[in-house]
């Protein structure tokens, strides 16, 4: 009884942790011509922002986790299943 109490307490107190949605760090740094933000979750790097200081924003977007980034426009990327 008193093990069932407790993995259902613990349980509960989980619940609310793996609801949550995953917020990435951010890293920036500037170059000469463009700005840089690096996205990380559980230290994992899964998307680039490139943005010039002349011309449009783009992502770099590794989708798989195996290290190759492809080019994606748009003003955000979902955070991939392979860094959770």
């Amino acid at each position: 009884m008193l093990a069932t109490m407790l993995a259902t307490t613990l349980l509960a107190g989980a619940a609310p942790v793996l609801a949550q949605s995953v917020t990435p760090d951010v890293s920036v740094r500037e170059e000469a011509d463009q700005t840089i933000r690096e996205y990380r979750v559980n230290g994992k790097l899964y998307a680039i922002r490139v943005e010039p200081s002349n011309g449009s924003a783009y992502f770099l977007v590794d989708r798989s986790g195996n290290g190759n980034f492809e080019r994606q426009q748009g003003d955000s990327v979902p955070v991939p299943d392979w860094v959770k």
